[in-house]
């Protein structure tokens, strides 16, 4: 079964030829405009939708759909989620990105692989990526996902290989 990604939300109608007003994920639009067909969740079910083109405004996208001509046709999609397949992420992932599903769970450990917790979820703070690490105290510490501080990550072995700076976890 395929799996699907979130990547955007038609937020409200452009003008009144059809086109929508889409939000997406910061810093995306290249992987957002670069897409010729989304998925749009329609009862239980993933409805494709063409892309015709698509634009960047401001910190928006407008887009026109394939056979959405009109305000009319497209205001039932309004507040809609937009989907695409996890393999057309996968495809557009640099090295070292990581869809954020694959980081939950995994162990968190130092450079001796001394187990420090594991991670429960991921985050952004408008500056980077933050991974929430529940340690062995119990305690869930925020980690910066930068290069200095996480320094490998091993979906295989289902580990993450932190610099453990004194403070960082305690």
């Amino acid at each position: 079964m395929n799996k699907f990604v979130s990547v955007g939300k038609i937020l409200n109608f452009h003008g009144i030829q059809g086109e929508a007003k889409v939000g997406f994920s910061k810093n995306q639009q290249d992987f957002f405009l670069s897409l010729d067909k989304v998925f749009i969740k329609a009862d239980n079910d993933y409805r494709p939708l063409k892309i015709v083109r698509s634009r960047i405004n401001k910190t928006f996208a407008i887009v026109k759909f394939e056979g959405i001509n009109s305000i009319n046709e497209l205001l039932p999609l309004k507040g809609g989620l937009l989907f695409v397949s996890e393999d057309t992420i996968r495809e557009n992932l640099e090295e070292d990105e990581f869809l954020i599903d694959e980081l939950v769970g995994l162990d968190v450990v130092d450079g001796n692989n001394k187990k420090l917790g594991f991670i429960i979820g991921v985050s952004n703070n408008g500056a980077t990526d933050l991974l929430s690490v529940k340690t062995n105290s119990k305690r869930v510490s925020l980690v910066p996902f930068v290069k200095a501080i996480v320094t490998n990550v091993s979906l295989k072995e289902k580990k993450v290989t932190i610099n453990n700076l004194e403070g960082l976890l305690e």
